[in-house]
């Protein structure tokens, strides 16, 4: 009996945190974070990088938000203090 009630409130302690998913970035990086860099090094690294000054919809707004202020579109693992390791091109959809 204890076993069941301790099973019970064990369960519904763990069910009680599972927060519901938040959809974020419409798709942008499949994996890291969408940023515009100004600068690629050998595709590994990137400096002067920052977020998106405006929230992209799309694909496409994305890259057209980073190349109105000059920089380059990318996908990167690690963002850390204005560079970017292990970056990848954003590819642009067909519209």
């Amino acid at each position: 009996m204890q076993f069941t009630i301790t099973a019970v409130l064990a369960f519904a302690a763990t069910a009680a945190f599972a927060a519901p998913l938040d959809e974020r970035q419409a798709g942008l990086c499949s994996s890291g974070n969408p940023v515009c860099c100004a600068t690629d090094v050998l595709n590994l690294a990137n400096l002067d990088c920052a977020p998106p000054a405006t929230t992209p919809t799309s694909i496409n707004a994305f890259i057209d938000g980073c190349a109105a202020g000059g920089q380059q579109a990318k996908c990167c693992l690690l963002p850390i203090l204005g560079q970017a390791l292990i970056c990848s091109d954003v590819n642009p959809t067909a519209a």
